[in-house]
C-alpha cells in the first residue's frame, strides 16, 4: 500500500508540474514535451492519414506470400487432407505513402516536407489539407512551398488571428507592420517591395482600421502622405496635418493627380541625368522625399452621373494609371482602397488593378469583388476570401507580389490614435509646394 500511494504521488506531481509548466511557460512547454509528443504522433499515423486522404500510391514490390491458405480437417477424419504448399518471394502490390521529411517546430505548430509520389501535384494536398487537419487535430495544414518533386506543409495548432497584438511602427522607411500572420510572423508591408496595393473591403470589414494602422506607421517616417477621399473628406480630414494634400472632390483629384504626374517626370528626368534607374541609386543629397497616395473609396473617382463628367474620369483614371505605372522607380506609391471594385466601373479599374501588385482582400459583400481582387491568383486565396465571417473584422487575405497567399487580421488602431499620430508627427509634413516645385492646384491639407 505504501509503494502505491508513493507511486500515486509521483504521478499527481508530475501532473501538476506539467500543468504549471504548461500554463506559466507555454513556449518551452512546446518544444520540450508537446512537440515531441506530436511528432511521433504524426510519424505512427501517416501512413493511415495519407491513405484517408488518398494520397498513398501502389508500387511493386517483392514480398514473401503463399500460393493458397493450408486447409485441414473435414466433415469426417477418414476424408481429412492437408494442402501444402511453400512459401515464395513475388511481386505484389503494397500501398506507399508519401515519404515524410523531418519535422521542424514552430512557435504555433510545426512544418516538414514531403516528397511527392509520381503523378502528384501540389494541388493533391491542397485539396486534402483540411482533411489531414482533422486527422492531426490541429486548426489548419497549409502547403506553404513548393519545390520540384517536393511540397511543405505547415501545420498550426491553434488560430493565431484570435487576438493580435503589434506595432504598426518599424523604424524602416516604407516598411509597416499592420498586424500579424496567420502562421504567427508579423504582416509587414514593405513599399520598396511591393509599391502599390489594393485594399478591397465591405464595411465594417477592417478596411478603414487597415488604414489607420498603415498612416500610424507611417507618420512618423520622412514621406509625403498625399490623401484622396472623394467622400467629403471625412475619412482622412482628422489626419489633415499629416497629409501634405488632400483632395476632396473629382475636381480636386483631377489637378493633385496632374501634380503627381508632372513630379513623377521631374524625378525621371533627374535620374535620366545622373544615369539612374531610379531615386535610390541617386546621391543622398538628390534623393527626393518618398511619397504615399492613399485613395478612399476608388469607385467614386470612376463614377459618371452624366456624360458631363466623362472627360474628367478619362483624365482621371489615365492620371492615376500614369502614377501606378512609373512610380515604383520613382518613390511614389499608391493605397487604392474600396468596398466595391468590378468591371462594371470602366477599363480603367481592371487596368490599374493589374498594376496593383499587392492584395488585401476582408470580407467583401459581392463575388466579383474578391474576384477583381484576388481572382488572377490562387483560387484557393479566393475560397479563403469568401470564408471569412462577419464576426471577424479585420481579418484578410494578403497576397504579394510572389502569388503566395496567407490569412491575416490587422491589429486594432482606434481613431483616435491615427489621429494623434498624424498630430504628434505634423513637423515632418513636407511643404506641397515646395515638394512638386510648382503652383498648387489644390490647397494643402495642412
Amino acid at each position: 500500500m505504501t509503494d502505491l500511494l508513493l507511486v500515486l504521488g509521483v504521478l499527481a506531481a508530475a501532473a501538476a508540474g506539467l500543468w504549471a509548466w504548461r500554463r506559466f511557460h507555454p513556449v518551452s512547454f512546446w518544444y520540450g514535451v508537446a512537440f515531441p509528443a506530436r511528432a511521433v504522433l504524426v510519424y505512427l499515423t501517416w501512413h493511415h492519414v495519407a491513405s484517408g486522404c488518398k494520397l498513398t500510391r501502389n508500387r511493386r514490390r517483392f514480398r514473401l506470400t503463399l500460393d493458397a491458405v493450408p486447409v485441414v480437417g473435414s466433415a469426417s477424419r477418414s476424408t481429412a487432407t492437408v494442402v501444402q504448399q511453400r512459401r515464395r518471394v513475388r511481386r505484389v502490390d503494397v500501398e506507399r505513402a508519401p515519404r515524410l521529411g523531418v519535422l521542424r517546430p514552430t512557435r504555433l505548430g510545426w512544418r516538414m516536407r514531403l516528397r511527392l509520389h509520381d503523378g502528384q501535384v501540389p494541388a493533391d494536398y491542397e485539396k486534402a489539407a483540411e482533411g489531414i487537419a482533422h486527422a492531426w487535430r490541429v486548426h489548419s495544414v497549409r502547403v506553404v512551398d513548393v519545390r520540384p518533386g517536393y511540397v511543405t506543409l505547415w501545420a498550426t495548432m491553434r488560430d493565431p488571428l484570435v487576438d493580435v497584438v503589434a506595432e504598426p511602427e518599424t523604424g524602416e522607411l516604407l516598411t509597416v507592420r499592420p498586424g500579424k500572420l496567420e502562421n504567427g510572423r508579423d504582416w509587414v508591408i514593405d513599399f520598396r517591395t511591393v509599391p502599390h496595393w489594393l485594399n478591397a473591403g465591405a464595411t465594417q470589414s477592417g478596411k478603414s482600421n487597415l488604414a489607420n494602422a498603415i498612416i500610424k506607421g507611417l507618420a512618423p517616417q520622412p514621406v509625403a502622405l498625399v490623401g484622396f477621399d472623394l467622400k467629403g473628406g471625412v475619412e482622412f480630414t482628422p489626419y489633415a496635418p499629416r497629409l501634405s494634400a488632400l483632395a476632396t472632390t473629382r475636381k480636386e483629384s483631377v489637378g493633385l493627380l496632374a501634380d503627381l504626374v508632372d513630379e513623377v517626370e521631374t524625378r525621371m528626368a533627374v535620374c535620366r541625368a545622373h544615369g539612374a534607374r531610379n531615386v535610390w541609386t541617386l546621391p543622398e543629397a538628390l534623393r527626393p522625399v518618398p511619397v504615399v497616395v492613399l485613395v478612399d473609396e476608388v469607385a467614386e473617382l470612376f463614377l459618371m452621373a452624366d456624360k458631363s463628367e466623362k472627360e474628367e474620369v478619362s483624365k482621371t483614371a489615365t492620371a492615376l494609371l500614369r502614377v501606378a505605372q512609373l512610380g515604383r522607380a520613382f518613390a511614389v506609391h499608391l493605397i487604392v482602397c474600396g468596398q466595391r471594385i468590378g468591371s462594371d466601373l470602366g477599363p480603367g479599374v481592371t487596368a490599374l488593378r493589374a498594376q496593383l501588385s499587392g492584395r488585401v482582400c476582408h470580407r467583401v459583400n459581392d463575388p466579383e469583388t474578391a474576384n477583381m481582387t484576388l481572382g488572377d491568383l490562387d483560387p484557393a486565396a479566393l475560397d479563403a476570401a469568401r470564408a471569412i465571417p462577419a464576426e471577424t473584422p479585420g481579418v484578410c487575405i494578403v497576397a504579394g507580389q510572389d502569388g503566395s497567399w496567407h490569412r491575416a487580421r490587422s491589429v486594432y488602431v482606434p481613431e483616435h490614435d491615427a489621429e494623434q499620430a498624424a498630430h504628434d508627427y505634423a513637423h515632418l509634413t513636407p511643404d506641397w509646394d515646395r515638394l512638386v516645385g510648382s503652383v498648387p492646384t489644390v490647397s494643402p491639407a495642412a
